[in-house]
């Protein structure tokens, strides 16, 4: 069984600011979208939603989806919706499942260099 605890605050410019804990997947994933599309339904409507990813460690591919899903209800609302600090873990599933930039690219929120993945490396070094 996973554990998901899901901590919410607003900024003071109105953005808030979802903090997901533990690991999301088939199990929990709804919880992060349902959460996300009460608060596009709830008044204020937000400025902006961040998802930090700082204590997930572990996302699978219904974790994914959510995200995705969470992004394109922010989206239809008018909100922009970003993904920031990631765990390297995270980081490289998003990389790998090119998710990146969909997020708001979460390597320069954090700062972090995106890898060059080993298959891409085969197929450079192939072209030589």
């Amino acid at each position: 069984m996973s554990v998901l605890t899901i901590d919410v605050h607003v900024e003071a410019a109105g953005t808030v600011v979802v903090c997901p804990c533990g690991e999301i997947d088939a199990e929990n994933a709804a919880d992060v979208r349902e959460l996300v599309t009460t608060r596009l339904a709830g008044q204020p409507t937000p400025v902006g939603i961040k998802i930090d990813l700082s204590a997930v460690d572990f996302i699978d591919s219904v974790g994914i989806g959510a995200l995705v899903g969470c992004f394109h209800t922010a989206a239809a609302s008018g909100v922009a919706l970003t993904v920031v600090n990631p765990t390297t873990y995270v980081h490289r599933i998003l990389y790998i499942s090119g998710l990146l930039g969909l997020f708001g690219s979460p390597a320069v929120a954090t700062g972090q260099r995106t890898p060059v993945a080993p298959a891409a490396r085969l197929e450079a070094d192939a072209a030589r």
